[in-house]
């Protein structure tokens, strides 16, 4: 098993698979459960589905098809998008998710992290941090549902999530999300620096040794969207994942 999981992040919208780049311009990829069966195939460690439009229409978990993902999922799965409730998280468990990301919910009652988190643990919480750097370059809160910067310190924000119960982070840079020209390194050793859970890293990875510089920096995990679901300069369509050997070999094993 690999000390540090590479996890392939898949993006859903109206029930299909897409590809952001800094959060705009959604490529139709296909079909999802298409992608999750090349997962399996490729034995990946862990998988990553975030529907981006849920919050933003502020409508439930499609759970049917959530139900379909997990039913076909060999690896943990973790799901996000329109958590608003308990009565949500529990009914995502019970169809098989492992792991919940949450962002928008956090924003508007802390409160329910820590009640889903008394209930099912903590290791079942991830905390979705996107993070928008300005026109100085500092790093600064992103809220994906209304696409604005907040005031509140991103750090001050991942923080109270964590003590409010959230067992892992997951850290996105929106301004290298789709780029494929590497993570953002330094808002990496940042946030491994001042957080002590688990650290998932997300935005820019276009090649292993993108991953490799990500878990040097700090990260627990990387996740990748566009390095596994695109290929070449054209961002043509290919469905993909690392043999084993090579993700050993980035990570220091021989």
């Amino acid at each position: 098993m690999l000390k540090h999981r590479v996890i392939p992040a898949l993006l859903l919208r109206e029930g299909g698979l897409v590809k952001t780049r800094h959060f705009k311009k959604a490529q139709y990829i296909g079909d999802p459960i298409n992608a999750i069966r090349i997962f399996n195939d490729k034995e990946v460690d862990e998988l990553i589905v975030l529907d981006i439009d849920a919050s933003k229409r502020s409508v439930d978990p499609d759970y049917a098809t959530i139900e379909l993902f997990a039913s076909e999922c060999f690896m943990p799965l973790c799901y996000g998008g329109g958590i608003r409730s308990m009565d949500h998280a529990a009914r995502l468990f019970n169809l098989g998710v492992e792991k919940i990301c949450m962002q928008s919910a956090a924003f508007d009652q802390l409160d329910l992290i820590s009640r889903i988190a008394d209930r099912f643990g903590s290791q079942s919480i991830v905390i979705s941090v996107d993070i928008k750097r300005n026109w100085l370059k500092q790093p600064m809160l992103y809220e994906s549902r209304s696409g604005r910067i907040r005031k509140q310190s991103w750090l001050d924000f991942a923080h109270k999530a964590v003590q409010a119960g959230a067992g892992e982070v997951l850290i996105t840079a929106v301004d290298h999300e789709g780029d494929m020209t590497g993570y953002d390194l330094p808002l990496i050793r940042q946030a491994a620096e001042a957080l002590e859970v688990p650290l998932i890293a997300l935005g820019g990875a276009g090649s292993l040794a993108d991953i490799k510089a990500a878990i040097n920096a700090g990260a627990s995990a990387a996740a990748a969207g566009a390095l596994f679901v695109l290929h070449g300069p054209h961002r043509a369509v290919l469905i993909t994942y690392p043999p084993y050997a090579e993700l050993e070999k980035i990570q220091g094993h021989v």
